[in-house]
């Protein structure tokens, strides 16, 4: 792989010299049979939850806007401008008019800040299992979330502890995981948990990525984080009728200090709502007509969640970095097949 642009100081850490080297690594190949395992146990989980797998868009003339610092990539398609999928949200949602649970195993192409490079948890190519349920609320999804984790890391631990073994990762840390119900904690008391530590984290913004491994850290067992202020997510995250200025969302943070898995929220599905938030965040919504027609056609409302394959798979394989858990890892600013 040809480092490009990144200081090498800054690069991250021990990337293989070529794709055969990481490809005929032991280590790849022992990450890649658990992550193979993680997506098998996901598809039995869901399906026998009732949910339908669809194939997800790869393109479209717009995405998700939200996605945190990272740039989205152009491409001509017959003469007109589209995006290379950051996130497959919009498509989630127009999904239900058709069924009632869906999943995606989808791509994503974010062009992270170079920054993101040596944080461990960042890909500028990865895969989400992409989940959403009409009619539900967001601890509906919080729900399927857990009992998700939950199944994937039971059928790890119980069909795989060779492989776990062979990584160096403490099953029993791991086990942690099953032992109970993942805690919850307010944005509000998050930001004032790192306050206490004297970690500056606005009380308007999402956790920052230093912030997500610091709270990581104190933990044994997964813990969700709920209800961010209006104005730091997507404009498709509900707000709190009863709790204006709330939004009813939430994050999945991992043990151990391996930070942010899933996010997730209940939707706003209210034509006139939508374009209102769209022109908060300065988002122009003619680029949004065919969502917005589908939105004043009508979709059901909904909840969901997305949460990272590639991150996951760190967490339960035990890993330094996120790009040990693709077999053709794109870092951020690193040029690479």
């Amino acid at each position: 792989m040809t480092e490009t642009r990144i200081p090498p100081a800054q690069a991250e850490a021990r990337l293989p010299a070529s794709p055969r080297e990481h490809l005929t690594s032991p280590v790849t190949r022992s990450v890649l049979v658990i992550q193979n395992k993680m997506l098998a146990a996901t598809r039995a989980f869901l399906a026998g939850r009732g949910f339908t797998e669809l194939l997800p868009p790869i393109i479209g003339p717009v995405t998700d806007p939200g996605a945190r610092g990272a740039k989205q990539v152009d491409v001509d398609y017959y003469g007109f401008r589209y995006k290379l999928m950051t996130s497959a949200i919009l498509y989630k949602q127009a999904a239900l008019t058709s069924f009632d649970k869906i999943f995606f195993i989808a791509p994503n192409i974010r062009l992270e800040p170079l920054e993101t490079a040596s944080t461990s948890r960042h890909l500028a190519e990865f895969h989400q299992i992409d989940i959403e349920m009409a009619h539900a609320g967001r601890d509906d999804a919080i729900a399927v979330a857990e009992d998700l984790v939950k199944h994937v890391v039971e059928r790890v631990l119980t069909d795989l502890p060779a492989e776990l073994h062979a990584l160096g990762r403490d099953a029993g840390a791991l086990a942690e995981v099953l032992t109970g119900a993942f805690g919850r904690r307010t944005h509000a008391t998050a930001v004032a948990d790192l306050q206490a530590i004297d970690h500056d984290q606005s009380p308007d913004a999402e956790i920052d990525w230093v912030g997500e491994a610091k709270l990581s850290q104190q933990v044994d067992r997964p813990f969700f984080v709920t209800d961010y202020p209006k104005g730091s997510r997507g404009f498709y995250d509900k707000e709190n009728p009863d709790q204006p200025g709330m939004l009813r969302n939430f994050d999945l943070i991992a043990a151990e200090g391996y930070g942010e898995l899933c996010s997730g929220s209940e939707r706003e599905q209210d034509y006139a709502t939508i374009v209102s938030r769209m022109r908060e965040t300065a988002e122009n919504p003619a680029k949004y007509a065919w969502y917005l027609q589908m939105l004043r056609d009508g979709v059901p409302p909904s909840a969901g969640f997305g949460l990272g394959l590639e991150r996951f798979t760190r967490y339960v394989a035990g890993l330094d970095s996120v790009w040990q858990a693709s077999a053709f890892p794109k870092v951020p600013g690193i040029a690479s097949p």
